[in-house]
């Protein structure tokens, strides 16, 4: 089990897009303003916890309701499809809910460790060694608590324009792995009709 460079730049890549923690940028100000203050650290942990639980666990929950992974990997390459429409397009798909425990919901959950997240991982866990896959997670998960701790310095610095370019250019890099997770696991678990 050795670790694959470019599998983590890979998976690194796909879960920074899934996540879009730049493009969520706007999502924490407005939560920040409404609760006051955002616990980083414990943001952070939770969302970490969650995608290592649903990435060990997730295919078992899946067995145990008789999905197998190739399905799930494939109804994840819809969800990461339509989030990336929404990333390009702007309008909004998903409806998320506010909490006073901003910190745990909605910022580590859904907007960290989300539905697009857990579906994510499945499909990445179809596609790439496990050693990778974490790897990408811990880059993420770090790059995730920098964001959250520097939010309000990244808004001056990039500005609503460039918040809105790296928002989009990451909705295409993610609806073309969107295609490309769709057509490895269809042709990979339908089997050919003659």
């Amino acid at each position: 089990m050795s670790l694959n460079l470019r599998e983590i730049l890979t998976v690194t890549m796909i879960l920074f897009a899934v996540i879009d923690i730049i493009g969520s940028i706007p999502v924490v100000i407005e939560v920040r303003r409404k609760v006051g203050h955002i616990h980083s650290e414990k943001a952070t942990l939770v969302s970490f916890i969650l995608m290592m639980l649903f990435l060990f666990v997730g295919d078992s929950i899946l067995d145990l309701i008789g999905i197998d992974v190739g399905s799930f990997a494939i109804a994840g390459a819809l969800i990461l499809f339509f989030i990336a429409l929404e990333m390009i397009t702007g309008i909004k798909i998903y409806k998320d809910s506010q909490s006073k425990t901003a910190s745990i919901v909605p910022i580590a959950f859904p907007l960290i460790a989300g539905a697009g997240t857990m579906t994510t991982l499945l499909s990445l866990k179809a596609a790439y060694a496990i050693q990778n896959i974490l790897m990408g997670i811990l880059l993420n998960v770090a790059l995730v608590y920098l964001v959250l701790k520097n939010t309000l310095r990244i808004e001056k610095m990039l500005g609503p324009g460039g918040i809105d370019i790296v928002r989009k250019v990451f909705g295409v890099i993610l609806l073309a792995i969107a295609v490309k997770l769709f057509r490895t696991n269809v042709s990979s678990g339908i089997p050919l009709a003659y």
